[in-house]
């Protein structure tokens, strides 16, 4: 009997040695991927601005690749054709593109039509400290504290504001003010929108006001002059704050994301992510175009940023809480830039406040 059971012993413990490996070459770690190319790094890749040329790696296993694409934020950066088998690398200049979150692809299109696709993600920060401001009194005007302010912009010297609608009352106006009283002018046009159109922020360019809403998805344009609507267009997502350079929109949608649109057809050119060292900057709300550089409101605080266009780094962070005191009134968040190119002053209100305030800022 202990012959029998010293044999089961032996015989089990050689079944071991066959069938664990056999178990473990099984396990979700150690099966090889199935792309016919992949990637030779298994995490996602994290960078900094200035100084982000990646090198890249990556395996091609099988014959029958007719094209394979190296694609970084939507755009193909490389193209080989008809690849042979091994290790093939390049060096990525993650820069071209901005800070931001961004997406990299390896594609491969076999000669069967079949397409496969290894990704990974690339985060790349802003390589300054955005530099420290503070929003200081020059003077103040009244505001209407009815006002619940979302476009605010300066065009030809004249002050135009454009208002939200939070009770769904049909008090989402667009209109020039008099700066003076704080009130839209008697006898110029304004326009209120149907209750069901919650309005944001607004812009001129040209001879053209282009007034976003919130969740309706849709971009009113009208003829300054006459206040005539022109046409509409539609946008998938949110609006938010709105301004331009001279030939793009310019459009927050309340995340970090920028979208420079083109205005005579209002679809998207390019995009810019608003990152600094940290990482994004989220909840961007109203817009000004000051200068060559892109002014954000944070929603909910008293924080403005100063963002480069082409990288979306953030440059400058400006504090306007000492504002509070002398506009807010019982009113709610600062929301609401405006300069006059003519005289290069700077003004600021927000969402039901007394006062617009001119400040200057400084170190």
């Amino acid at each position: 009997m202990k012959r029998y059971l010293i044999i089961g012993l032996v015989l089990l413990i050689i079944g071991s040695f066959v069938l664990v490996p056999l178990l473990k070459n099984n396990t979700p770690d150690d099966i090889e991927s199935g792309f016919p190319a992949s990637f030779k790094f298994d995490g996602n890749l994290a960078t900094q601005y200035g100084n982000a040329s990646i090198p890249i790696a990556f395996d091609v296993k099988e014959d029958d690749i007719q094209t394979l694409e190296l694609i970084y934020n939507d755009s193909v950066f490389q193209t080989w054709r008809s690849p042979k088998k091994g290790t093939m690398s390049m060096v990525l200049d993650a820069d071209y593109y901005g800070v931001g979150a961004k997406s990299l692809i390896l594609r491969a299109t076999m000669k069967n039509g079949n397409i496969e696709e290894d990704s990974r993600a690339v985060r790349v920060l802003s390589d300054i400290s955005p530099k420290p401001l503070t929003a200081a009194l020059v003077t103040t005007f009244p505001h209407n504290p009815a006002n619940y302010t979302q476009g605010f912009e300066f065009h030809n010297g004249e002050l135009w504001e454009s208002t939200g609608n939070p009770g769904n009352t049909g008090e989402s106006v667009v209109g020039k003010i008099d700066l003076k009283s704080g009130q839209f002018i008697t006898g110029s046009k304004k326009n209120a929108l149907d209750a069901t159109y919650f309005g944001e922020g607004i812009t001129i360019l040209g001879d053209e006001l282009f007034q976003l809403t919130w969740r309706n998805g849709k971009c009113f344009v009208y003829d300054k002059n006459t206040m005539q609507l022109k046409k509409d267009f539609t946008y998938v997502g949110e609006g938010w704050g709105l301004c331009n350079d001279g030939s793009s929109l310019i459009m927050s949608d309340g995340t970090e994301r920028i979208t420079f649109r083109d205005p005579k057809t209002f679809k998207p050119l390019r995009t810019i992510e608003v990152y600094d060292d940290q990482g994004p900057r989220v909840n961007l709300n109203e817009l000004e175009y000051i200068d060559g550089k892109i002014y954000a409101n944070i929603y909910t605080t008293s924080i403005i940023v100063v963002i480069d266009p082409n990288s979306g780094r953030v440059l400058e962070q400006i504090d306007a809480s000492g504002l509070e005191a002398i506009g807010k009134m019982g009113g709610e968040v600062l929301n609401g830039i405006a300069y006059n190119p003519a005289t290069k002053k700077l003004y600021l209100t927000g969402k039901y406040w007394g006062k617009i305030i001119e400040v200057a800022l400084s170190e």
